[in-house]
């Protein structure tokens, strides 16, 4: 039968500590508990290996012979055994009976019971391994969703159901979040195994660019088009934003370019109650085409007074 690396199955090196070692295997028995793969065979297998690696390297004894013996494991065996016979006919030399070589040989060679571990194990180690390893407990996994909003979405808190793995979840979504940002909701992952707690649920927010607002932050920016008369005469222009149809007044000469700064109807700040950043309009000023014959009689004598 083939030597099986324990150190390689957890990951690790022959220096590692007992601490790494248990961390090592909770990492990976997690992973590839059965409860959490029920329908995936390779998975089951590695669990295995890893209850076996972690059975073998977490106890004192076992881990110091394998150490000593390593992929010599079978000359290890004879020598154990040569040893065990040894120290059985000292022990007995005394009263003259010779059994104790079959029972030093009956000690070592009880290779029943190893259950789910392998033929290595058991000829190395015997039977009788702990099963402890397999109701240790473990914290479900964690569980992502991303859940889709617009700008006019985060203006307010608001209340929204998710359902997740079959489950419905009600939460209520903060003012101002951002595109990608990610929230926990505790306790709404995955089920524990064994008693263990359950994960986490992960919520990312995506939040597509907006078609008339450009975003920064709280902030957001807008371009709205004026006619050039209202440019040139001033006036007013009617400009949207996410609270309603606001009108500003257009000063005379009003440049192209010029920007507007509308305090306060911005988005609101990421959980700040009644704060909010501002709107910034940027004048575009269209210059007319396609004029009548008037028209540009009117333009020519307007260039003649300049």
């Amino acid at each position: 039968m083939a030597f099986i690396d324990y150190y390689k199955i957890l990951g690790l090196d022959k220096q590692a500590s007992e601490k790494e070692i248990k961390a090592a295997y909770r990492k990976m028995a997690r992973k590839y508990h059965p409860d959490l793969n029920p329908n995936d065979p390779e998975a089951n297998k590695k669990f295995q290996q890893i209850n076996e690696a972690n059975e073998v390297l977490s106890d004192t004894e076992k881990r110091k012979k394998y150490d000593k013996y390593g992929e010599n494991w079978q000359h290890g065996e004879e020598h154990e055994k040569y040893a065990q016979q040894q120290r059985a006919q000292n022990s007995n030399s005394y009263s003259g009976f010779g059994g104790g070589h079959a029972q030093g040989f009956e000690d070592y060679g009880d290779f029943n019971g190893g259950g789910d571990f392998s033929d290595f194990f058991n000829s190395m180690f015997g039977g009788g391994a702990r099963s402890s390893s397999k109701q240790t407990k473990f914290r479900g996994q964690d569980l992502n969703a991303e859940l889709k909003l617009n700008l006019r979405d985060i203006t307010v808190a608001q209340k929204q159901t998710l359902t997740v793995n079959g489950k419905s979840i009600r939460l209520t979504i903060p003012t101002g979040v951002e595109n990608g940002q990610t929230i926990k909701i505790s306790g709404h992952g995955s089920p524990g195994v064994n008693g263990g707690p359950a994960g986490d649920l992960y919520i990312t927010f995506n939040i597509p660019v907006d078609q008339e607002f450009k975003r920064d932050g709280a902030n957001l920016y807008q371009n709205v088009q004026l006619d050039l008369y209202t440019a040139i005469l001033g006036g007013e222009v009617t400009v949207n934003t996410l609270s309603g149809k606001v009108k500003i007044k257009v000063s005379p000469g009003t440049q192209n370019g010029t920007i507007v700064k509308l305090k306060g109807k911005g988005l609101p700040f990421y959980k700040q109650e009644n704060q909010f950043g501002d709107l910034l309009v940027t004048y575009q000023v269209l210059v007319p085409t396609q004029l009548t014959d008037k028209q540009k009689e009117l333009f020519t004598e307007l260039s003649k007074l300049k």
